[in-house]
């Protein structure tokens, strides 16, 4: 069920992955570079014996590309054996570690994932029980879902703010945890709720028990909008919203917002294809397949390394020349990062015979740094942070370029706009970052 649950969320992270199982006594652990099929294989997955366990693929944000980071991280302790996997960024990790390492703490990866073991593992948290869990939990600042599992029980967390999603499903008797509900489609598990933001979940023998790491102290969730434009799965439901549905609003909203006279609209499969269903709604220009996707390649935007994620984009996408030649194209995209891959499409599309080509983004422009587990947390890797629309347009190689408003945007999700994290797009950090940045910038450089 875990091999499956990660099969269904390989979207989500393709650098690694892994998977941790208890068989009530001891916890068995295979992790490995590269997608879930890769990983794993029949005797792999035989090996591993036992009644509950944690998976996890890779995404990297923090430390990197080397099998030591793989998680689910598995340490024994004084405690006894514990694994975790973790989603998101801490924005605090390194100054914590420093402050470890500095009273003879000794650190086996570069993740920020490892910090909250050793964090676990001090005496007046072991002793505590649960206690002790909740005070490690409310000390962490920034993004973490996390699974963690012991002999005994799994424990599930989402950070106060709720950047990432976490969801709780049923199986029979049993319990399931998973970033995303596609996840629990696959495996025929039954959506119950989103774990909420600040809670801890523990999960035994004995069923399921629910504590917060906050109290009775109110924090505002931030959850991530970019999940919604661009990382998670169209069929899942995030935040309380099918990602779908709300990509076709950002479609429509995008059509209103920068209308153009043009004889076709399409897309940039596949995080692009529902937005441009709503723009071809709310414009009334029909839509086509103007590129064909090679789905045995990757998601290009989350290769760990720039020279990886260009090779990609060349067998990526092909155009579909009658679609496009002589024509006034309209091009759909969930969102422009980097530059290097969008001015590549409209190369092709051009070399093929676009007679104007007009850019519309499903997002505004991305001009600041995510600290919260999106890998842009360096202004120099952003186009847009210093540049301008008209200097967007140049450099794309563009007829005309349209973004996304940040209110279309809102207008897009069903929950309190106050309750979405837009700091990609307004620099409106809920946690405070400033004195982190160098120590980020350093970390992307290990």
């Amino acid at each position: 069920m875990t091999y499956f649950g990660l099969y269904a969320q390989q979207h989500r992270g393709e650098e690694a992955a892994g998977i941790v199982v208890s068989d009530g006594r001891t916890l068995a652990s295979r992790v490995g570079l590269g997608h879930v099929t890769d990983v794993f294989n029949e005797p792999a997955l035989a090996r591993l014996k036992g009644h509950a366990a944690i998976g996890h693929v890779r995404y990297g944000t923090a430390g990197g590309s080397d099998v030591k980071n793989a998680q689910p991280l598995l340490v024994d302790y004084s405690g006894g054996p514990i694994a975790i996997a973790h989603n998101g960024n801490l924005v605090e990790a390194d100054a914590i570690r420093d402050e470890f390492e500095a009273h003879g703490s000794i650190f086996h990866t570069t993740t920020d994932t490892e910090l909250i073991i050793h964090m676990l593992a001090k005496p007046s948290v072991l002793m505590r029980g649960r206690e002790g869990v909740k005070e490690v939990m409310a000390a962490l600042k920034g993004a973490y879902s996390l699974l963690l599992l012991t002999a005994e029980q799994m424990i599930a967390v989402r950070d106060p703010q709720g950047f990432r999603p976490l969801v709780l499903g049923k199986l029979g008797h049993s319990w399931v945890v998973a970033s995303e509900t596609c996840a629990l489609d696959l495996v025929k598990a039954r959506y119950v709720r989103d774990v909420a933001p600040g809670e801890i979940v523990f999960i035994d023998e004995n069923g399921l028990t629910s504590e917060s790491c906050v109290g009775e102290k109110r924090v505002r969730p931030h959850q991530c909008l970019f999940e919604q434009v661009y990382f998670a799965r169209p069929d899942s439901v995030v935040f309380g919203d099918t990602v779908h549905e709300v990509r076709v609003m950002l479609g429509r909203h995008l059509a209103r917002e920068h209308p153009v006279s043009a004889d076709v609209v399409i897309s940039v499969p596949d995080s692009g294809n529902s937005a441009t269903i709503g723009y071809a709604r709310e414009s009334g220009i029909p839509e086509d397949r103007g590129f064909i996707r090679n789905h045995y390649v990757g998601r290009t935007f989350i290769q760990p390394q720039q020279a990886d994620r260009i090779t990609g984009v060349d067998v990526k996408l092909n155009v579909v020349r009658t679609v496009v030649k002589g024509r006034r194209v309209i091009v759909v995209d969930d969102s422009i990062i980097r530059g290097t891959t969008s001015r590549g499409r409209i190369r092709m599309l051009r070399k093929c015979g676009a007679r104007e080509i007009h850019m519309r983004i499903s997002c505004p422009p991305t001009r600041f740094p995510c600290f919260y587990g999106i890998d842009f947390p360096t202004t120099t890797e952003l186009l847009a942070a210093e540049r301008d629309i008209e200097g967007l347009r140049k450099f794309l190689e563009l007829d005309s370029v349209g973004y996304l408003s940040i209110e279309g945007l809102l207008s897009s999700v069903s929950g309190p706009k106050e309750n979405y994290c837009t700091a990609c797009w307004s620099g409106e950090y809920c946690v405070n970052v400033d004195r982190h940045l160098g120590r980020f910038k350093a970390k992307r450089k290990r």
